[in-house]
């Protein structure tokens, strides 16, 4: 038997391929080592700013206020004890950081969001998250249930001041269709790190969008696996790093079921010194996997100098039994051909900028699909090119 043919039986043998931007993880805190920087999941992470969060802070009280709105037959409420315990990894979850082992085995509560079979809301569940301390570092568990054949919107809004450690779980039940937003549009001193994990059923529709503007350090992890064929994953993401901020995202497909669907499309703006954004993304696509479809794209445009962009798009591949799959990734600032176009008809360099940067989002917030969330964004878009590259006209 030759070494390839050795290699492919025991592949046979044991499908259980590991990801190198996803090592093989554990429950137990212990197995799960501080990091040091050097770790490639780690090393874009400026840790020592992150008031260790990462390593053994201590998860205080938190003094953050959380608020939601009803939904009839809709079950959202903090629950304790041995319901809590019940729902840590019911998303799949096996934690591969410390701080996400430490999140479930340490934090006493979890707020539950429990939508039934069947349901169909009108409205968007809203859950508010607001900060108070940013120097009070805490920790949070959220468990998301979507029975089948359910359709339902919940979306997080992050904001004020806080230092938050957070693990997200959503598990999207056979046929459901399931959107999730979560907002960061924290206060200049926050610190947020969080790992949202969706397990996907059968023939479901998942989207997720990550939407990041404030604070001073976020990294969110937005992962996915497949709990049966025909499952379909939207990832979105959209950032704008201002002068020293650093905004990390990081998204992992696990293709684990055959004739699933992902598809990534992340972009963010750069303005101020030393702002910078860091995108990596993974799919990986396992033996198992015949039939997918995947394509994942990131895009970052450079408004002022001074900052810094890191996009690393990676494809995992275990079988050539596809569909498709590809990946894009470009960094760059503004186009001199579209802004000499806007110019030449008479509208003004800041304003000509502008109109480049809404068109650069636009395509993007209308994926959304939540109306109040889409204008939300269009104006918070506007107030951030508002700090630096419209202030002249002012």
């Amino acid at each position: 038997m030759t070494i390839t043919d050795a290699v492919r039986s025991a592949l046979e043998v044991d499908d259980k391929v590991e990801s190198h931007l996803n090592p093989p993880g554990s429950f137990a805190v212990s197995d799960n080592p501080v990091p040091t920087g050097r770790e490639e999941i780690w090393r874009f992470t400026p840790l020592k700013r992150l008031l260790g969060l990462h390593a053994d802070a201590e998860f205080n009280r938190s003094t953050m206020s959380c608020t939601w709105n009803s939904q009839a037959g809709v079950r959202v409420e903090g629950v304790s004890g041995d319901e809590a315990r019940s729902l840590r990894g019911i998303s799949g979850l096996v934690p591969n950081t410390r701080f996400a082992a430490r999140v479930l085995a340490e934090v006493p509560s979890t707020l539950l969001i429990d939508v039934p079979a069947e349901s169909e809301l009108a409205d968007p569940i809203v859950v508010e998250l607001v900060g108070k301390d940013a120097t009070n570092t805490e920790a949070g568990h959220v468990a998301m249930r979507f029975g089948a054949h359910s359709k339902a919107i919940v979306v997080i809004n992050h904001a004020g001041s806080a230092a938050m450690a957070a693990v997200v779980e959503i598990v999207v039940g056979e046929g459901a269709d399931v959107t999730v937003v979560s907002i960061q549009d924290w206060a200049d001193d926050a610190v947020h790190l969080a790992h949202h994990q969706a397990l996907v059923g059968r023939d479901a529709t998942y989207k997720h969008a990550a939407i990041s503007f404030g604070g001073d350090v976020v990294r969110m992890d937005a992962n996915v696996t497949y709990d049966g064929p025909g499952g379909s994953a939207e990832l979105l993401g959209l950032y704008f790093a201002d002068a020293g901020q650093h905004i990390e995202h990081r998204i992992f497909a696990d293709h684990n079921a055959p004739r699933t669907k992902s598809n990534a499309i992340y972009k963010g703006a750069l303005q101020g010194e030393k702002a910078h954004t860091v995108w990596v993304g993974n799919v990986l696509i396992r033996k198992v996997a015949e039939g997918i479809e995947t394509f994942e794209e990131n895009r970052n445009l450079i408004l002022t100098d001074g900052c810094h962009a890191d996009s690393i798009p990676n494809l995992e591949i275990e079988t050539g039994d596809i569909a498709g799959a590809g990946h894009a990734s470009a960094t760059a600032r503004f186009d001199d051909n579209q802004l000499f176009y806007l110019q030449s008809r008479g509208i003004s360099e800041k304003e000509s900028q502008r109109l480049v940067v809404h068109g650069f989002f636009n395509d993007l917030i209308r994926k959304v699909g939540v109306p109040s969330i889409e204008e939300r964004l269009l104006a918070t878009v506007e107030a951030e090119l508002a700090k630096n590259v419209l202030k002249e006209d002012r």
